[in-house]
């Protein structure tokens, strides 16, 4: 068995350990020791473990690590991997980017990416054997007020020129803008008003601290207003409270703004071949654009302490993001899709060398200078190789989930109703780009949240719930598609799903999947695989339309398409959709069109597979005689067989690929 676990890679330490508890849930295997390991607690008390799991397979972005682990139990994570693990696969720790990189002789080096903990050490265990001493740190997450460590922005070159974009606090009332805050209401809509929520004494002070500071600010002021919203806290992510206006009834009578978000995809496309970020985070963003003067009066909001009306954009109204959108466009308009791109009130500056970055930097800090924007140093990273953004990780190598917005995923606990499951696979399905198979992996689950059907939990779905996480925490890093070079895309369908692959000179792009509509379920297999093609060009059209791509397919009859007669309805409405797409089909064998095929059939076991892979088999059992190796089928999803080669036969496999065309 195997599942995500909440790991601390911790160089200080000499041996590695894993809690009591999970060797049951892992079901793992241990040994009593003749020797005790002698633990001293920062209480003074000594604790004698002597139980060790041998061989304890640890995996990391899809690579098998395997390690002896004591056992403890008193861990306040389920593991924790120290020097011997850390050395024994030749891992360098990047403090500053929060990464361990592991090159292990003889295969390609890979990237973990992790989440930094806070940095006082709360407790300090001395470990002791006859032949060795061992120091483990355990290290618990705590609230820093303020960091001594911290960047100055007269440190950081280039930034240090514009101090005055970076305020500590936003000088007043903003300038007026081409662009206003508009409230459009539906027609014949009459003002209306909410009591005030009822709030503890700390909440009222704390009501009053901020609407002073607002005041002050010019940011509201008294009304005598027909409309009246009631007044919530939000907790930030430093523990203060944010005033909250619960504009829910306006907004129900708010024309929508239909100014369009960019999808974040379509962001991270322009990103192709930059080697230098830097992360721009507006200062209170909505705070810098006026509300249109006859509007002012529909914002008011009522409190222990009067009635009050916002000048400046207030969080909570309908219409706010995509504004806010729209004057972020005006404004960098210039620089957009070139080294820009925009999220509201997020910037991601984007360069391929380091001259041109300083020079990108400085335009547009240039430009929020010139329209009064302002910007949070603190919420602010500059000159970096990798950079998070939008929930990921961009870095020259490619798109990366970041683990930090994945840790409410890993930390989801079983879902006990259809709710919880929308709500999980909603979070979810942010990073299903990134993993392979999910629509088909989610489908137990994503049955229980259909209409009248009873919630009941079994087995498939806890695989399936915990099958997500462990993706999610091996998601591969996704190359970003360059213009100029060719794209491939392979398809394939079976009797669960349809499965697609975008790829660009042999890296993936993107992974596509899902699970058979009602009505496919009875299409011939013809039919089912060209669904699979056009499933892919409708969601890379964007992609594909104008290119030339080559097709693979492991269905020979499609290559014929085209000048087949006598097709059906439905094939003759696909058939025209095709044409508009310059492309080729090629074929390309069932097993050899593996990332697709595996998407179509998840959830079908191996073993059963295996049943049909005789000849595949024998291929294996014949090359492990070359190789003098070995070759074990597994019972992983998607992983039929497993064979370990020495480095000496892939070195020759390598040279054969430069000489032989047998082994392109």
């Amino acid at each position: 068995m195997s599942r995500p676990m909440h790991v601390m890679i911790d160089s200080g330490s000499t041996l590695s350990f894993i809690v009591g508890r999970m060797v049951g849930e892992l079901g793992l295997a241990s040994q009593t020791l003749d020797t005790h390991l002698v633990l001293s607690t920062a209480a003074g008390d000594k604790i004698y473990p002597n139980r060790i799991c041998r061989n304890c397979t640890i995996e990391v972005e899809g690579h098998q690590l395997p390690i002896d682990l004591r056992v403890l139990e008193y861990l306040e994570f389920d593991a924790l991997l120290g020097m011997n693990w850390l050395a024994a696969y030749h891992a360098q720790l990047d403090c500053f980017l929060k990464t361990v990189t592991f090159r292990v002789p003889g295969i390609p080096e890979f990237t973990f990416i992790g989440v930094a903990t806070a940095l006082p050490i709360t407790r300090g265990r001395l470990a002791t054997t006859q032949e060795m001493e061992a120091f483990a740190a355990i290290v618990e997450p705590e609230v820093r007020t303020e960091v001594s460590t911290e960047v100055r922005i007269e440190d950081v070159p280039v930034v240090r020129d514009f101090v005055d974009v970076f305020p500590d606090d936003l000088p007043g009332l903003p300038p007026p803008r081409a662009i206003e805050f508009i409230i459009e209401l539906i027609s014949g809509t009459q003002p209306t008003a909410s009591r005030p929520y009822r709030m503890s004494p700390s909440k009222h002070e704390e009501v009053r601290r901020q609407l002073d500071d607002l005041l002050e600010k010019g940011f509201i002021h008294p009304s005598m207003s027909h409309w009246g919203a009631p007044v919530l806290f939000v907790k930030k992510k430093d523990g203060s409270m944010r005033m909250y206006i619960d504009y829910r009834k306006l907004n129900q009578v708010t024309v929508k703004n239909r100014y369009p978000l960019p999808k974040i995809d379509d962001l991270f496309d322009r990103l192709t071949g930059a080697k230098f970020f830097s992360k721009i985070d507006m200062r209170s963003g909505y705070h810098q654009l006026r509300i249109r003067e006859e509007d002012i009066k529909k914002t008011a909001f009522n409190t222990r302490y009067g009635l009050f009306e916002f000048t400046v954009m207030p969080f909570g109204l309908t219409n706010a993001p995509t504004i806010f959108m729209g004057l972020m466009h005006r404004v960098l308009r210039p620089y957009l899709d070139i080294y820009v791109i925009v999220f509201i009130d997020d910037i991601l500056i984007y360069s391929m060398t380091r001259e041109e970055y300083a020079s990108h930097l400085r335009a547009v800090l240039t430009t929020l200078r010139e329209h009064r924007l302002y910007a949070k140093f603190s919420k602010c990273d500059f000159w970096l190789s990798a950079v998070r953004f939008l929930g990921h990780v961009i870095s020259d190598q490619g798109i990366s989930v970041d683990s930090e917005k994945i840790r409410a995923i890993i930390d989801w606990r079983t879902p006990e109703s259809a709710f919880d499951i929308r709500s999980f696979l909603g979070l979810a399905g942010y990073y299903r780009r990134l993993v392979q198979d999910f629509s088909s992996i989610a489908s137990p689950m994503t049955r229980l949240t259909k209409k009248d059907v009873r919630f009941d939990w079994l087995e498939e779905c806890e695989k399936a719930f915990w099958e997500l996480k462990r993706r999610l925490t091996s998601a591969p890093v996704l190359t970003l598609p360059e213009l100029g070079k060719s794209l491939s895309v392979y398809t394939d369908a079976s009797g669960i799903g349809l499965g697609c692959v975008l790829m660009q000179e042999g890296r993936q792009v993107a992974y596509l999947s899902r699970r058979l509509r009602p009505h496919e379920v009875n299409y011939p297999v013809h039919d089912l695989e060209l669904a699979a093609v056009v499933f892919a060009l409708k969601a890379w059209r964007h992609y594909l339309y104008g290119e030339r791509f080559i097709l693979y397919t492991d269905h020979q009859s499609l290559r014929y398409i085209f000048t087949q007669r006598d097709l059906n309805c439905v094939r003759r409405r696909w058939l025209e959709l095709l044409k508009d797409y310059d492309f080729t089909i090629e074929y390309h064998p069932g097993k050899a069109n593996v990332v697709a095929d595996a998407l179509s059939r998840s959830g079908i076991d191996s073993q059963t597979v295996i049943r049909h892979m005789t000849h595949e088999y024998g291929l294996l059992q014949a090359a492990s005689v070359m190789c003098m190796t070995d070759v074990f089928t597994t019972t992983e999803p998607h992983i039929c067989f497993r064979m370990r080669v020495p480095t000496v036969s892939i070195e020759r496999v390598v040279e054969c690929q430069r000489t032989d065309g047998l082994y392109e």
